[in-house]
């Protein structure tokens, strides 16, 4: 297992998955450093062969305002591209519930139950 600290995400590649760990407070603040780590990773998976799942754990993260939101679509359409599919790890009810209000919910593959 492969692990890269980083101030707001941890990255890790398994033989059976690629994970991305959401900041606490997914927003303005650490929109930026997270799009730049996240489609990182996501082009460290293609180099790879990209043929495992690239999982986004949300599991930690309490906060996700529009900046947040759209950075998670950004990700989405970029590995979409490439016909790579995203999963949310543990997204909270607030998660869910945006992207069900914005019609975003079919972009993404949720994965296990949300956090309360």
């Amino acid at each position: 297992m492969k692990f890269l600290a980083l101030n707001v995400l941890l990255i890790s590649g398994v033989m059976n998955e690629y994970i991305v760990q959401a900041p606490t407070s997914l927003g303005i603040e650490t929109r930026a450093l997270f799009r730049r780590k996240a489609l990182e990773a996501l082009d460290q998976l293609l180099a790879a062969g990209g043929d495992v799942p690239f999982v986004i754990d949300c599991s930690g993260t309490r906060a996700v305002d529009s900046a947040g939101l759209g950075v998670l679509v950004l990700i989405q359409r970029r590995a979409a591209e490439v016909r790579l599919p995203v999963r949310l790890r543990g997204p909270s009810e607030e998660l869910r519930f945006l992207l069900v209000i914005t019609r975003l919910d079919d972009r993404f593959i949720f994965e296990g139950p949300a956090s309360l």
